[in-house]
């Protein structure tokens, strides 16, 4: 490697990674498990007001109680995750968090949309499966679990091992579901939008990662970036795999 290598790779880090305030990590943690504690609460008092007498309805609670454990957990696991060893101090990398971290709060104002039994029980299936899986994934990540782009453990077994960003895949699963329920041009559009953002939030997470960790690089080429392989034609899916490093890296380094 050489010097200048060296030299850019230090201006990457200083630019895009700064150190660990305590204060601002603890205040941090605070404000989450306040928003994230507090609508798990709110979920959890409606629930009983939820109408029964359908399979749809039925699936809309079940629905229900799983996202009001999926908030509660990401609560608990906000106050024992570990303190980062690396995080991000661009405006953008934090602004495109918080934009993302709610990312069904604009499409839940919209009306609903009159669907048929059959797409409606589907629209809460997806929602249903999305959460429950989100669930799995959040308890697998544990204490590396952040919302902003932050460095803790590199977690690769389990869902990790399947692509890198399983957390993001069972959103947007349950994201396609909410999308349904409302569906318009306004409900896509959002949705759409959404999913940039999402997207986003990924490559500047592995931005921090791939400076964080070195053996990242070697995950990542060995691990699709969203999309499970063999779910999409082989030639899309190589192309989609290798998208994520070139972006994140671009994204590194301004020569490149």
């Amino acid at each position: 490697m050489t010097d200048a290598k060296v030299g850019q790779e230090g201006a990457a880090r200083n630019r895009i990674a700064g150190g660990v305030n305590p204060w601002l990590d603890w205040t941090s943690r605070v404000a989450i498990v306040i928003v994230y504690g507090g609508s798990a609460l709110i979920g959890a008092a409606s629930i009983h007001r939820l109408p029964l007498g359908s399979v749809d309805n039925l699936l809309m609670i079940a629905a229900s109680i799983a996202n009001v454990l999926f908030l509660g957990l990401v609560a608990l696991t906000t106050i024992t995750r570990l303190i980062p060893t690396m995080k991000s101090k661009g405006v953008e990398m934090r602004v495109s968090a918080l934009l993302g971290a709610f990312p069904t709060v604009a499409l839940a104002f919209l009306p609903k949309a009159e669907l048929g039994p059959i797409w409606s029980a589907l629209s809460t299936t997806l929602i249903l499966v999305g959460i429950s899986l989100s669930i799995v994934v959040l308890r697998w990540l544990g204490k590396s679990f952040s919302i902003l782009p932050e460095a803790r453990r590199l977690v690769t077994e389990g869902p990790y091992r399947v692509v890198r960003h399983p957390l993001y895949l069972c959103e947007g699963i349950a994201l396609v579901g909410v999308t349904l329920q409302v569906l318009s041009p306004l409900a896509v559009l959002i949705a759409i939008v959404v999913a940039m953002i999402q997207c986003r939030r990924m490559i500047n997470e592995e931005r921090i990662l791939r400076l964080a960790f070195p053996e990242y690089d070697v995950y990542a080429a060995a691990t699709p970036f969203l999309i499970p392989a063999g779910l999409i034609p082989a030639r899309l899916g190589r192309r989609a795999h290798q998208a994520g490093p070139e972006l994140s890296t671009k994204a590194i380094d301004p020569h490149a």
